[in-house]
């Protein structure tokens, strides 16, 4: 058994296209075809069965997928520590965090790094909240910007980084854009532009407007804090967003509010694997990261 053949292995099962596979890695379909074959015929069992024109795992196909990303993943870790142990300032961070903290705190934080430690190179991954957490217990991510900030879990744990604040959005021309202030139950007659159903910022939304005294009417759903903007900003309702993203200026820009009745705050922390050490270039990170919000974000400094 090679290691190529595991290599082709997994991004078949990934890709379910021998082909799709065969391109992503820049080699001949018919050589990915081959090893899969040969993986087959020196393990005794079919991997993978055909289902129109993709390929899905069998049962034990799955079973072992599960073990070879293991491997796959023990072994690229292997390989980095090498790398770090010849040069502790020098290799690759795996980090994931939501759409909405890749506005502002992501790139900020990496900028700021980098400047300290030029040679590092990250690697990065856009997830929902279940997602990130999923790709940190599985050891596919070294780190993970998330909210809200899960206290208690029984495979991760990290640092809580602060209490972001949300505000309401309403477009120009709203009968509140001009108020400094609102209570949340004045947009309970409104339609809200809300995230989609496995976005943490749907539940934090739906939850403040519970203790408002109303259930929001939902018109429009999005995926990405700068769809919700514009959506609200062409009219199509309100909504709240944390105030990290509504930093940018853009031609079509909603009205921020504050809201105080009731307040809305999200958690915003980092996590990692549980009981496990991280590649030594990535606790350099975290340590950096947790200077870096101690001194600008818990001393009261805005985002804008």
């Amino acid at each position: 058994m090679e290691l190529r053949q595991l290599q082709y292995f997994v991004k078949v099962a990934r890709k379910q296209h021998v082909t799709q596979a065969a391109e992503e890695m820049h080699v001949a379909q018919s050589a990915v075809s081959r090893q899969i074959h040969q993986l087959e015929e020196e393990l005794g069992v079919q991997l993978f069965v055909q289902k129109g024109r993709n390929l899905q795992l069998t049962s034990v196909g799955k079973l072992f997928l599960c073990r070879v990303e293991g491997i796959l993943t023990d072994l690229e870790r292997a390989v980095n520590e090498i790398h770090e142990y010849l040069d502790p300032e020098k290799g690759e961070i795996r980090v994931g965090f939501p759409h909405s903290l890749g506005i502002y705190l992501l790139p900020t934080l990496i900028a700021s790094f980098r400047k300290h430690y030029p040679n590092v190179t990250f690697r990065l991954r856009q997830g929902t909240y279940n997602s990130l957490i999923r790709d940190v217990m599985k050891g596919e991510i070294d780190l993970a910007f998330i909210s809200p900030f899960p206290e208690k879990h029984s495979h991760v744990t990290g640092d809580l980084l602060l209490q972001e604040e949300l505000y309401a959005i309403v477009p120009q021309g709203h009968d509140l854009a001009e108020s400094k202030t609102i209570r949340l139950e004045q947009l309970k007659e409104d339609s809200f532009v809300m995230f989609s159903e496995e976005y943490s910022l749907r539940s934090i939304v739906l939850e403040a407007c519970g203790k408002a005294g109303f259930v929001p009417r939902i018109g429009f759903e999005g995926e990405e804090t700068d769809t919700i903007r514009g959506l609200v900003a062409a009219g199509m309702g309100v909504s709240l967003l944390p105030e990290m993203a509504l930093t940018e200026i853009s031609v079509l820009q909603p009205v921020k509010v504050r809201v105080v009745e009731p307040q809305v705050t999200r958690s915003v922390g980092m996590i990692q694997r549980s009981g496990e050490k991280l590649p030594l270039v990535a606790e350099v990170f975290r340590k950096f990261l947790l200077d870096f919000m101690a001194t600008k974000y818990r001393k009261g400094e805005s985002s804008e």
